[in-house]
């Protein structure tokens, strides 16, 4: 029973931290997506304002990679959500005793993509930590329902709260969240593998980081095949907001319940996608979801009905789960543990400038023609998922041919 893992006291303690970290973030991005479009109708100022998010991402990465391979992976956690905390509380501060500006938005953004980037190179690695690896596919299924029951339950409520208490009550719901989700994952016990040569300056240790990646290419297809799902993710948010306003005509309520959707087929992916992979194997559950998703996003661009766009929102979130799900686990079991940080924020990084390239050209082709567009660039992205997906098979099935031909030469000689 995959629930059973929570009987083992530090993952049980990981996962509570998770949910509450996933609901503040959820609430905080719908949130603060509406809260922009409602205020200045543009999907390209929500395109910038994911763009300054991703950009200010991108410029910690490399230090946040070595420092994670370098000093506590639990600790470097804790303080990032207590510090993002007072920050976001700040903000708040700024929107309630003045009017609103979007330059405050735009400094949340920048916030909220320094802990993003920060989080999406610890957890993963604090995970590896804390698992066996015949433990990692059914821990990777539980941290994606933990993060999907935090966002979709945070996607359903935010647009009401944002409707009844606003945008600055969600701000410190948000910095609440992060305080909370800290001292949960305080109670984690556990020994940190660090490197052993902490005498190595921070530029040479992200060096040899990136030539760990770069001699092993298979190694950096396979997180870069990881990564599509999460920029198609971060895309939808783009999207959506103008979607549910011009394409389906629907409310803050409606975009929230998308939202929501989403989450719940994040949260089935957590129970499904292990015992889909044992059926049809690891490599070809992931071809299969991605086409399931490319074939989704295709129809939400030619979609005019809500009751679809809420199918097609909980199918995405299915198919987009469990591709994480699937390619964080052989990520975990390919990459040496002191080496997952800085590996992390390698292709933590380049998601981060994806992101940044595609969004502002995404909100300015939605503004200027149709929101649909928008869904057709996503299954485009998804497309490219599924290309890399297969070069990485062929070039492990070359590994295999050439590593079973040498080992018959050396069996013949002897």
């Amino acid at each position: 029973m995959i629930f059973n893992m929570l009987r083992i006291r530090n993952f049980r303690f990981f996962f509570l931290s998770e949910i509450i970290y996933a609901f503040g973030v959820g609430m905080s991005t719908v949130g603060a997506n509406w809260y922009l479009m409602d205020q200045t109708n543009s999907t390209t100022a929500v395109g910038g304002m994911l763009a300054l998010n991703v950009i200010a991402g991108f410029m910690i990465s490399p230090l946040i990679g070595t420092l994670t391979d370098r000093l506590n992976r639990k600790t470097i956690i804790i303080w990032t959500y207590f510090i993002q905390a007072l920050l976001i509380l700040g903000v708040a501060g700024l929107f309630i005793f003045d009017e609103f500006k979007i330059g405050y938005l735009y400094l949340f953004s920048m916030v909220n993509g320094m802990g993003w980037t920060t989080y999406m190179s610890t957890s993963r690695s604090l995970l590896q930590e804390i698992l066996s690896e015949k433990e990692m596919i059914t821990g990777n299924s539980l941290v994606e329902i933990c993060l999907q029951v935090g966002m979709f339950t945070a996607g359903g409520l935010s647009g009401a709260f944002y409707q009844v208490a606003g945008f600055e009550f969600i701000l410190i719901s948000n910095s609440i969240a992060f305080i909370f989700s800290g001292l949960l994952l305080s109670r984690v016990k556990h020994q940190s593998v660090m490197k052993d040569n902490n005498d190595e300056t921070y530029l040479a240790s992200f060096t040899s980081g990136m030539k760990y990646l770069l001699t092993r290419m298979n190694v950096f297809f396979i997180g870069m095949v990881a990564i599509i799902p999460l920029v198609a993710t971060m895309m939808y948010n783009v999207v959506l907001p103008e979607y549910v306003n011009d394409s389906v005509n629907g409310s803050s309520i409606d975009f929230g319940v998308s939202d929501m959707f989403y989450g719940i087929g994040g949260f089935l992916s957590g129970m499904l996608a292990e015992p889909f992979a044992k059926k049809f194997s690891r490599n070809r559950s992931v071809t299969i979801l991605f086409l399931v998703s490319i074939s989704f996003l295709f129809a939400l661009s030619l979609n005019t009905y809500i009751l679809f766009l809420f199918l097609g929102s909980l199918m995405f979130g299915l198919c987009n789960s469990s591709l994480r799900i699937l390619m964080n686990t052989t990520i975990m079991e390919t990459v040496p543990k002191s080496y997952m940080g800085r590996a992390m924020s390698v292709w933590t990084a380049i998601a981060l400038m994806l992101q940044a390239m595609i969004s502002p050209g995404l909100g300015v082709l939605i503004d200027s023609y149709s929101p649909g567009l928008g869904f057709l660039v996503l299954s485009g992205l998804m497309l490219v998922g599924v290309i890399l997906h297969l070069i990485v098979m062929y070039m492990r099935s070359n590994r295999y041919k050439n590593e079973n031909s040498h080992t018959i030469k050396q069996t013949i000689n002897d």
